[in-house]
């Protein structure tokens, strides 16, 4: 319902001046899928927007693997935004051989979120997402709209079997992390995890700083 509400407000910005592309799956070089909830095709930016159909109060820092959903007096860990659109980004660079300024990533929370958020990225609520579009006025894209709007559209992966996998893959890769970690292994780099202490207590780290930032907080006894 999240990327219905978004793709609603998003068709509200002039046809004339952005192109609106929803739910896009395209391949990376890696050859994995990589599912965009949003792209904005403008002569401002190629805003990358990444849905989030959240309640209650969200906690979160740029740097962050996990942020938090609050919901009364339970809370709920999910991956990183800003690092999972960062991802989406680097594919369309590869696609569209543009360079990663002239591509806006946007994180979009439902307006019934409450929002407590570290970041210089982009992040807003639904009924500000055009406006900020819009904020964006200076013209940074040379190449025609047409052009870049049709590479993305064809290689858009509509078959119902890949998209299927894709979800699959993703819930595998998760499972893979999880365990990574419970057997002392980092989900990124696969070195050891060992215990450290910092100024905010005890976490577990990475013996292969710094290629690898990888980091979990421990849960307090």
């Amino acid at each position: 319902m999240g990327e219905f509400w978004a793709k609603q407000e998003l068709n509200k910005l002039s046809p004339k001046k952005y192109i609106i592309i929803n739910d896009v799956m395209i391949y990376g070089k890696d050859n994995k899928t990589h599912q965009i909830d949003h792209i904005v095709v403008s002569k401002y930016g190629i805003f990358v927007i990444e849905m989030k159909n959240y309640y209650g109060k969200i906690v979160g820092d740029e740097y962050n693997k996990k942020w938090i959903q609050y919901l009364g007096r339970n809370k709920y860990y999910f991956n990183n935004p800003i690092h999972q659109n960062f991802g989406h980004i680097k594919v369309l660079e590869e696609l569209l051989d543009i360079k990663s300024e002239k591509i806006i990533p946007i994180i979009c929370f439902s307006n019934q979120a409450s929002l407590k958020i570290k970041a210089k990225s982009p992040i807003v609520q639904l009924d500000n997402l055009n406006k900020l579009i819009r904020n964006f006025t200076k013209e940074i894209i040379s190449e025609p709209l047409d052009i870049i709007t049709n590479k993305i559209t064809e290689s858009n992966i509509i078959t119902k079997d890949i998209r299927k996998n894709h979800i699959k893959n993703i819930k595998i890769q998760l499972k893979e992390e999880k365990h990574l970690e419970k057997n002392g292994i980092c989900p990124k780099c696969h070195n050891c995890l060992i215990p450290k202490k910092g100024k905010y207590g005890t976490f577990i780290g990475y013996s292969n700083y710094p290629q690898c930032k990888y980091i979990k907080k421990l849960k307090k006894s």
